[in-house]
């Protein structure tokens, strides 16, 4: 199934896109890896051979993500799954009374941006190019697999843009399952708890230890490879559509 498969990946020179992108040239497939110019995507692409390339992408940008796409076609001649893993956290209380100052509104606007509008930005112009692939046995074309988060259910104190983001992931899954059910593309959103990114890992170890003590079992942050291994059982199961699946270790946030 994953020979030969062209996947796209936003935000895959690090964290939860990284190991989505590894995974899928392990697994035979090739990748464009989608980051932005400051990223390292160029030395992760280097990394993983002949069957990846990077297209410095801001999911925003409407010109940036044709790019990408155009650089999907160029070099492997289709794109069969697209996975939505660029993003971007912020925290700050609503209002902070102590110092009598709202939340920036700048934050919010950049969060949702980037979180929810980019996430769409990609959905819209990679289906296109999806729906061109000539259908499977079930008149599958594609998958489309976007990354919320748990918080998008219970998101804790000072949350509330980047809450807001995922929640609008999570809440245009099924309508645009709907919408492009007719051409066999499928889509699903995974809700991750808490894993070992890039951001975790720039807090101190005795902070990770008390994250990781909330975690019911097992009780540890998750590794980007169970990240990846869900995408990867996404794609082979084609009754996986329209749904957002918890990947948390039975996490529950507490505010």
């Amino acid at each position: 199934m994953f020979k030969g498969l062209v996947g796209l990946v936003t935000g895959g020179a690090s964290g939860l896109g990284r190991a989505t992108a590894e995974l899928l040239v392990k697994q035979g497939g090739r990748v464009i890896i989608c980051d932005l110019p400051t990223s390292k995507g160029q030395e992760t692409a280097k990394q993983l051979g002949e069957n990846a390339a990077f297209v410095a992408v801001n999911v925003t940008s409407e010109e940036d993500v044709k790019k990408a796409l155009q650089a999907t076609q160029d070099k492997f001649g289709r794109l069969d799954v697209a996975v939505n893993c660029a993003g971007i956290a912020t925290a700050a209380r609503t209002y902070n009374f102590k110092k009598e100052q709202p939340f920036d509104i700048k934050a919010f606007q950049k969060t949702v941006e980037v979180n929810l509008i980019g996430t769409f930005n990609v959905i819209r112009l990679a289906a296109g190019m999806i729906g061109k692939n000539a259908p499977d046995g079930d008149g599958q074309r594609g998958v489309i697999i976007n990354t919320a988060s748990v918080a998008a259910f219970d998101g804790q104190i000072g949350q509330a843009a980047y809450a807001a983001s995922k929640a609008g992931v999570v809440g245009m899954t099924l309508p645009i399952a709907r919408d492009f059910s007719k051409q066999g593309i499928r889509v699903v959103t995974i809700a991750p708890g808490l894993f070992r990114t890039p951001i975790l890992e720039m807090l101190p170890e005795p902070k990770i230890k008390e994250l990781e003590a909330t975690v019911p079992f097992p009780s540890r942050l998750g590794h980007p490879s169970e990240f990846a291994l869900l995408v990867k059982s996404i794609i082979q199961n084609p009754m996986l559509n329209g749904e957002t699946i918890r990947l948390d270790g039975s996490l529950r946030m507490q505010p």
